[in-house]
C-alpha cells in the first residue's frame, strides 16, 4: 500500500506545461526542495542528490504518449563520491596446478609402447 499518492490529469496549454517542467527543472537544479503547483495547493517534496529516472515514449493509437518517471527513497541515505568508493577484492585465485605422475610411470608406458 502507497503512504500517498496523488494524480492530476487535465488538460493543459504547452505554455503550461513548459513552465511546470521549468519549475520541477529549477527545484531539481537548485537542490533539497521541489515545490509543485497543483492548482489548488503545493506539494513540497524533498529530492536527494541521485535519483533513479526512466524516460518511455510510446506511439500508438492516434497518439504519442511521453512519460518521466522520477524515483528517490524516502529515507534519507549517505552520498559517496567516486573517490571513497572502493571496489570489492575479489577473492584469490586458487593455484591451478595440474596433477603429475612419477617419471617412472611415464617412462614404463612408453617403454609399453615401443615393443607392440
Amino acid at each position: 500500500m502507497k503512504d500517498l499518492k496523488f494524480e492530476q490529469e487535465g488538460t493543459l496549454s504547452r505554455l503550461e506545461v513548459a513552465d511546470r517542467l521549468a519549475a520541477l527543472a529549477e527545484a531539481l537544479r537548485s537542490g533539497g526542495t521541489a515545490e509543485l503547483d497543483l492548482g489548488s495547493g503545493k506539494l513540497t517534496l524533498r529530492v536527494p542528490d541521485e535519483l533513479t529516472s526512466e524516460f518511455e515514449v510510446e506511439v500508438g493509437d492516434g497518439h504519442i504518449e511521453l512519460e518521466i518517471e522520477l524515483k528517490w527513497p524516502t529515507t534519507r541515505t549517505t552520498r559517496t563520491t567516486p573517490s571513497t568508493r572502493t571496489a570489492p577484492t575479489p577473492p584469490p585465485a586458487p593455484a591451478a596446478a595440474a596433477p603429475r605422475r612419477p617419471a617412472a610411470a611415464t617412462k614404463k608406458t612408453a617403454a609399453r609402447g615401443r615393443k607392440s
